[in-house]
């Protein structure tokens, strides 16, 4: 089951570059003091070298050997607006607008990833959501095969064996009210992320309802996305419409879908909503003792991510990781 030190290893044999774009904030400077520290992912710091270099000193990080850029004094930033140009000619965007949206770190940053000098970014302690998620959409955009972003939580906890407990939640973050086929989509998304941290998925869509029990059109569109997506994903062990006691609780599975293989045992959720995903998810990380990781965006082309404005040191180094193995 899932570790960090299965990441790590990973990335000890394909090393990352990650981007930070508040280079100056106190928690970001802690987390990569602790990255420099090891040799599996380099920090790229964005900000002035000199207020960066300062930030660090009065906090009493070494941050010795960190990439710092400035976008004032980035050596290759007509490059990069020729690229930004191009990326936006749609929008009509001039060299002059590209030249300023470049000067703010969030979007800088997620053009370094695009240009392929960094291999993915993390944000998001002073940024909103939104001015993480935005840059991303518009600039490295979505993989070919998918329409939309969206995102999982994986969640951990200790077991009495040793071994941790993993769960993955989606979408918890990102699409407010996703139809039934972008709910196949995000179920895909959630499998892939959940193989990642070692979990074989059995994914459940769940309800108020179980096979019928219930009636409403969030019931439907569950149990017609759950009919999708057996279609589509055929390897995929997958149920619903269905409640979570169902979905958990192999006693109760044996009363209410007795023929199912996944009621019972699944540990990948697909929420109907993002209203149910995020108390979903916060109720089992404050009442249940999971430890919870995320948002963790899926679908782009590249990894980028998106912390907690109350984040802390430890979740930022957890986080660098995570985004880092993605790519």
């Amino acid at each position: 089951m899932f570790g960090f030190g299965q990441l790590i290893a990973v990335l000890k044999k394909n090393p990352k570059k990650i981007v930070f774009t508040e280079g100056e904030d106190s928690r970001i400077l802690e987390a990569a003091s602790r990255l420099l520290a090891s040799s599996f992912l380099h920090p790229i710091l964005i900000g002035s070298e000199e207020k960066i270099a300062l930030a660090a000193e009065d906090c009493g990080f070494n941050i010795r050997g960190a990439e710092i850029i400035d976008p004032a004094k980035y050596d290759k930033i007509d490059e990069m607006v020729e690229c930004l140009c191009e990326l936006r000619k749609g929008k009509g965007i001039t060299p002059e607008r590209a030249r300023e949206v470049l000067s703010q770190a969030n979007y800088f940053g997620t053009m370094l990833v695009k240009m392929g000098v960094a291999d993915a970014l993390l944000g998001g302690a002073t940024y909103s959501t939104a001015d993480t998620v935005r840059p991303a959409l518009q600039l490295i955009k979505t993989k070919p095969e998918n329409n939309i972003v969206s995102s999982c939580f994986i969640l951990v906890r200790p077991r009495a064996t040793g071994e941790n407990e993993v769960l993955a939640m989606a979408d918890c973050a990102i699409n407010i009210s996703p139809t039934e086929d972008e709910l196949v989509e995000i179920a895909g998304e959630a499998a892939k992320c959940a193989k990642i941290f070692g979990v074989e998925p059995q994914l459940a869509f769940l309800s108020y309802s179980t096979h019928g029990s219930g009636s409403g059109e969030t019931v439907d569109k569950m149990r017609n996305a759950a009919l999708k997506a057996r279609k589509k994903y055929p390897d995929l062990p997958i149920e619903g419409e269905m409640q979570f006691d169902a979905a958990v609780s192999p006693r109760v599975a044996r009363t209410k879908c007795p023929e199912s293989e996944v009621a019972g045992h699944a540990n990948t959720f697909i929420f109907p909503d993002i209203n149910s995903g995020n108390i979903g998810y916060k109720i089992a990380q404050r009442m249940g003792n999971f430890d919870a990781y995320g948002p963790i965006l899926l679908g782009l082309n590249a990894p980028v991510n998106d912390l907690s404005r109350g984040c802390n040191a430890s979740e930022v180094y957890s986080m660098a990781i995570i985004t880092a193995a993605l790519a």
